[in-house]
């Protein structure tokens, strides 16, 4: 019987020792991933000093600038994510199709939501707002499965929530789909490091409409999310404007369907079908994918957060905070993890080690052998 590392690096070399363009192919990317990882390594050792060298505070005692503050996640608010129906405060659902380009194949990001209502860091000294827009997060993956509606694929059955996320957005659930989601849940252990600022208006009674998409800012898009900004939704007489820019309606200045309207805009649901399972106008500035029995995620988010705003534990929240933990405007470093200082610290540590020493290594060894290869050595 063969050993395993034999099994694994069999199917390896035969593939590159059939096409020698291969061996090329891979040298010339070993080189430039170990440029990048160099870099890259540098990077998280200049977050790992940050880290050290920020101060520890309590809430109370915390001064206005970079700070870090650990505690749990608390809210007077909740609401419900899509994939796994788990109470939270924030959510990233991802949902990837396996595609294939020739006779590679590939996995394609093929929908996204990222929504959060405010929610606080509490750490028994007092609580603190925190606006996580901007941030770098490294949060725990409460949902990683894939599915394959095929008679030759074992995988467990897609649930009802996660056909209903990925019509949302279009995708055809009989595909090979891929899907994860990360949250923050009631009482999550957080560790933030960010600027302690003035409130710069954020209002912690506005529900749903407050809740900002969390991944403003932020290089990656997915394809199908668009914000709808300044885009107006008619049905009847009833005018509702989706604008991020103008000045945000407390939740009992805003109607029913204000609320839905407004939490499906902050989502990113752009799906006609969406809108009309809302009860809401259909809006017509493109066409997408209908499907029946649509069940928006936002339109739970919009009910669920009322009624938990109308609770007495809203009694216990300052709603109109001084200060806010958010990224600041002249030291934008804003990092919010699930783990403890000391694994942040060691997390970094040693990834840092294996980036700086290892991306040099892979490089000179790829840029050897193709200098060997074409005998200018």
């Amino acid at each position: 019987m063969r050993p395993p590392q034999e099994t694994v690096l069999m199917p390896v070399a035969t593939f590159l020792s059939s096409r020698p363009e291969n061996l090329l192919l891979f040298a010339t990317v070993g080189a430039i991933a170990g440029a990048y990882w160099f870099i890259k390594g540098f990077r998280l050792l200049q977050r790992k000093r940050l880290v050290l060298n920020t101060p520890t505070s309590k809430v109370r005692s915390a001064s206005m600038g970079l700070v870090e503050i650990s505690g749990l996640a608390t809210s007077p608010y909740v609401m419900t994510s899509p994939l796994k129906q788990a109470r939270c405060y924030y959510y990233r659902s991802v949902a990837w199709q396996l595609k294939q380009q020739g006779k590679n194949s590939t996995w394609e990001k093929v929908a996204e939501e990222i929504l959060h209502v405010p929610f606080y860091l509490d750490d028994d000294s007092a609580k603190v707002l925190v606006d996580p827009r901007g941030a770098e997060l490294d949060l725990h993956c409460d949902l990683q499965q894939e599915y394959h509606r095929s008679i030759l694929f074992t995988g467990p059955e897609m649930p009802g929530s996660v056909s209903d996320f990925l019509a949302r957005h279009g995708v055809d659930p009989d595909r090979r789909i891929k899907v994860e989601e990360y949250c923050i849940k009631p009482k999550n252990f957080l560790f933030v490091l960010g600027t302690l600022s003035q409130n710069p208006g954020l209002d912690a009674s506005v529900t749903p409409a407050w809740a900002e998409r969390a991944d403003q800012g932020q290089e990656t898009k997915a394809p199908g999310l668009r914000p709808n900004n300044g885009e107006d939704v008619v049905e009847g007489a009833q005018l509702i404007k989706l604008s991020s820019e103008g000045a945000a309606l407390p939740a009992t200045a805003m109607t029913q369907q204000g609320k839905i309207a407004a939490a499906l805009s902050k989502a990113g649901i752009s799906n006609p079908a969406a809108w009309t399972a809302a009860g809401v106008g259909i809006k017509t500035a493109r066409s997408e994918p209908s499907s029946s029995g649509l069940q928006a995620v936002a339109i739970e988010t919009a009910v669920m957060t009322e009624q938990q705003g109308d609770s007495d534990e809203a009694e216990s929240f300052d709603l109109h905070p001084p200060v806010v933990l958010m990224q600041g405007s002249h030291q934008p470093a804003f990092f919010i993890s699930w783990r403890s200082q000391r694994d942040v610290i060691k997390l970094l540590g040693w990834k840092s080690d294996l980036m700086i020493w290892g991306g040099p290594a892979l490089s000179l060894a790829c840029i050897y052998f193709l200098l060997a290869h074409f005998g200018w050595l």
